[in-house]
């Protein structure tokens, strides 16, 4: 497909989602202003990030990623989506031991219940582990704090890497991106938003395995080459699949978007076949399987459908970029043009 220096056309992922069946939370609404109040109370933000905050609308994308949720479990994931945002856009400004202290706050907040540094952040931690807490099973607990120890880690290699100007080559950067894409964390509060509790023994089973890594690698992709323009403005190209892959093969921008679309549709075939292929754990544990991979279905379709819904990538132009996939690069913004508080 022709493209331009200066802009790209995106693939076509809805259509390669069509397996997928999108949906929305019917509490929406009521918890996604309690949970935005909830965030803005702590009076955190520039204006900028609090622009971009409210632009992002991070609870429609909890909508459309976890429709199935009940009122107390979507509200706790939308308090969880808007803290990780809080600490992206914190370590995003960040060098690669500032962004590793700011990580440790919210890594002791999670582990142990009532420390705090006296922080919004270390506050805001416990507040949301207090909630998740209450329902919350013990394996699928212990495997989110892994989780988060590994995405945290990765967050602060991301800022190493971003103050050195490096740029992975693609398996590295396959591994980076799985963690510090926060994918894992969010996986890991389907069991919570389903009220299951999966033995250890699901997830170590190589059929099950390779279906969890096709949906979580469909939604770092799809989110890198959406996000790519809005990264390339703020000078922030490096953690994306499409630097890397433009590095990797020397090709152009609009090459690498198209590579992404044929990965994607390589990844959607892979799942599928994993999903006919799942093999039983017997008939109790069968049906939280059930819920489980239907649940991880909402993320890819969901993710594409928030993206297009929002300002967060696309600005004002979203429902025209959904329809004609064409991305006009935006400028590269002023580092001078600094936030006010």
């Amino acid at each position: 497909m022709h493209s331009s220096t200066n802009s790209f056309y995106l693939p076509d992922l809805l259509v390669l989602s069509k397996p997928f069946k999108g949906s929305t939370n019917p509490h929406y609404r009521k918890a996604a202003a309690e949970s935005r109040s909830w965030v803005n109370s702590y009076n955190i933000f520039t204006d900028r990030k609090r622009a971009f905050f409210i632009q992002g609308y991070n609870e429609l994308l909890v909508s459309h990623t976890y429709p199935h949720a009940g009122y107390e479990e979507f509200r706790t994931i939308c308090d969880f989506v808007n803290l990780l945002f809080v600490v992206d856009e914190v370590s995003d400004d960040q060098n690669g031991a500032d962004a590793r202290r700011t990580g440790e706050v919210y890594l002791n907040a999670m582990k142990y219940p009532g420390w705090t540094d006296g922080s919004a952040l270390a506050q805001m931690t416990g507040e949301f582990r207090a909630r998740l807490t209450r329902t919350s099973g013990p394996c699928s607990f212990r495997r989110f704090l892994k989780h988060c120890q590994d995405y945290i880690e990765c967050v602060a290699q991301e800022a190493e890497y971003r103050e050195r100007g490096e740029v992975l080559d693609m398996e590295s950067f396959k591994h980076l991106r799985r963690e510090n894409s926060a994918i894992r964390l969010c996986f890991g509060l389907f069991e919570y938003s389903l009220g299951i509790d999966l033995p250890d023994e699901i997830f170590e089973n190589p059929v099950f395995e390779s279906l969890y890594w096709a949906a979580a690698d469909m939604v770092c992709w799809a989110n890198d080459v959406y996000s790519y323009n809005m990264e390339q403005a703020k000078g922030h190209t490096g953690n994306n699949i499409v630097t890397v892959l433009m590095k990797a093969h020397g090709c152009d921008l609009q090459t690498a978007s198209d590579i992404i679309g044929a990965h994607y549709a390589e990844l959607m075939e892979c799942y599928l076949a994993d999903r006919e292929r799942l093999p039983s754990f017997g008939a109790e544990i069968d049906a939280d399987v059930r819920l489980y991979v239907r649940a991880m279905e909402n993320w890819p379709i969901g993710n594409l459908e928030w993206s297009f819904e929002t300002n967060r990538y696309f600005g004002p132009l979203h429902d025209e970029i959904k329809r004609t996939r064409l991305v006009v690069l935006t400028p590269r913004r002023d580092d001078s043009d600094t936030d006010t508080d």
